[in-house]
């Protein structure tokens, strides 16, 4: 094993790492923080997802001998933050999340539960995607119309490092915030020494209810397994690597599960930080890629335990500033998933509505607008695809 090991995936399974923390950290900060979580809650729940990618990302390489990377949900903060908040605050928000656990073990198990997901048209899948997403994705446009002085830095740093090279993007634009942050407050007032590394563990008693389920646990999981696990699948795929789904997705939820309970939303397979360690850059040799994987997952755990320090940093910025962040992260996802959903031009309504109703942010009967937008985007894809079938017969 350890002849394995070369400097090249050494290097980017670091990079991988820097990439893949500093460009989303934001994003699950203002996930939990929206669903209800204290700043204490949101820092417990930022390091169990680190620690739990981290952990997946040592053991899942380790027994494929795959850079098998793993990251936490994205799309599922994203989704959080721009959901409603549930009427049993956070401690309802964790039921969900651990529920959204057993709903990614469940499928891992049973591999019934894998085909219904799969069988979910992509662009439907892509629609739902797209339409969690857009409600960050609008908040760097507010807030260069709220405080231009504080973030207009960060977007020129955004683009700056776009065109350099798109995985530059983010950390350039994590620097310029650090830098903003440094001179815009007060060091007298918010010493950043005195800040601890590890949260304060607060525990939240889980509530589980029918509400919950519908309305963040199953919206929760279908962004989990269509923006992460199936992605990160077809990536591994691409680049010639075999992989067996069920035990990954299990292993994956059962960590998940494991975490939920401290307010961390779920772990999946890497989609585009694994792209960085499955391909040449990471090693001539294929079968020494997976070197790379562990390597970022040693470093998400050392990152796990810093997380104390980088809430109570975050948590000293304008929020406005900090949503900023998040969706510029955000803006590669969704452009892609808007290009998934409208790629077929004979079904473009079904992936509209779906679209729509996810992004409204409304509520029927008490449920999210994203059940609603994938029930009601099926319903009209298999109904025009049954009628578009009948006319070919037909004729």
């Amino acid at each position: 094993m350890l002849k394995d090991f070369t400097p090249t995936a050494f290097y980017m399974g670091l990079m991988a790492a820097f990439v893949g923390f500093s460009s989303s950290f934001a994003i699950i900060l203002a996930g939990l923080t929206k669903a209800g979580a204290t700043d204490a809650q949101a820092a417990t729940g930022l390091m169990f997802a680190t620690l739990g990618m981290g952990i997946c990302s040592i053991w899942l390489p380790l027994i494929t001998r795959t850079p098998a990377a793993v990251a936490w949900s994205t799309p599922g903060g994203a989704f959080l933050a721009a959901a409603i908040a549930l009427p049993g605050g956070f401690a309802e928000a964790v039921g969900a999340m651990i529920m959204c656990a057993g709903l990614i073990v469940l499928t891992g198990v049973v591999p019934a539960l894998g085909r219904v997901v799969s069988a979910i048209p992509k662009p439907i899948a892509s629609a739902l995607l797209a339409g969690v997403l857009l409600k960050l994705c609008l908040a760097p446009a507010l807030a260069l119309g709220l405080d231009p002085i504080l973030f207009l830095p960060v977007m020129v740093a955004w683009i700056a490092g776009l065109f350099i090279n798109r995985l530059l993007a983010m950390p350039a634009a994590l620097v310029a915030f650090v830098i903003v942050m440094a001179l815009s407050l007060d060091p007298a007032a918010n010493d950043a020494a005195t800040a601890q590394l590890i949260p304060a563990f607060e525990w939240v008693m889980p509530i589980f209810t029918l509400h919950g389920l519908i309305s963040v646990a199953v919206p929760l999981y279908l962004v989990t397994m269509a923006g992460q696990n199936i992605p990160g699948f077809a990536m591994l795929e691409l680049n010639g690597y075999p992989v067996r789904r069920a035990p990954m997705i299990r292993n994956t939820g059962l960590m998940s599960l494991a975490i939920a309970p401290f307010g961390s939303v779920p772990v999946n397979m890497s989609a585009i930080t694994a792209g960085l360690m499955a391909g040449e850059d990471a090693g001539r040799d294929p079968s020494a890629r997976y070197w790379a994987a562990i390597v970022s997952g040693v470093v998400y755990v050392g990152l796990a335990f810093a997380t104390g320090l980088v809430t109570h940093l975050a948590s000293l910025a304008p929020s406005t500033l900090i949503t900023g962040v998040a969706g510029l992260a955000l803006v590669p996802a969704f452009v892609g998933s808007m290009s998934g959903a409208f790629k077929d031009q004979d079904q473009l309504e079904a992936p509209a509505l779906t679209f729509l109703i996810t992004a409204s942010g409304m509520t029927l009967l008490g449920v999210s607008g994203a059940f609603w937008g994938i029930l009601a985007g099926v319903i009209i894809w298999v109904v025009k695809a049954s009628k578009k079938t009948g006319e070919g017969k037909g004729g």
